[in-house]
């Protein structure tokens, strides 16, 4: 089985994410979507809204496994039997930074990271501009799936 690990925090999951995880799914048998959990980090939505976001999103998908997890995506890829890590690339700064992990990713294991370019009509699209324009009650909607209601 081709399994394919798509970490992220998905604070919240975005049509970018979404439009990624529907293309992967072709590509691969299974794709895990891993919330990652990071103490230090400061999150706008609960981990288990987050979860919720992204279960209800893909809740017909029965290809789309939706999981949290703690420490190296690596050690996470090892654990679930997962051959690869999947990463949407939106610009050349995203390439930059997913390489750099890429790469320790596979001096540190035999995982091949996938990278998928955005749709170009998601590619502006970040979590953190979507956080940006609730934090400003602005028009979220059309800029995540469906499954993401904060209001």
């Amino acid at each position: 089985m081709k399994r394919a690990l798509f970490p992220g925090s998905f604070d919240p999951i975005t049509l970018g994410h979404y439009d990624i995880i529907l293309r992967g799914i072709h590509l691969f048998d299974e794709v895990v979507v891993a919330i990652g959990i990071n103490a230090e980090k400061k999150y706008m939505f609960s981990l288990e809204k987050r979860q919720q976001f992204v279960k209800e999103a893909f809740k017909n998908e029965p290809k789309v496994k939706v999981v949290t997890y703690k420490g190296l995506t690596i050690d996470f890829c090892k654990e679930i039997d997962a051959q690869f890590i999947l990463r949407g690339l939106r610009n050349p700064a995203d390439f930059e930074f997913e390489k750099a992990i890429a790469h320790t990713n596979r001096k540190l294991s035999k995982i091949e990271t996938v990278f998928l370019l955005t749709a170009a009509k998601t590619s502006y699209i970040s979590s953190s501009i979507v956080r940006d324009v609730i934090r400003n009650n602005g028009e979220y909607s059309v800029l995540v799936p469906d499954s993401v209601k904060v209001r």
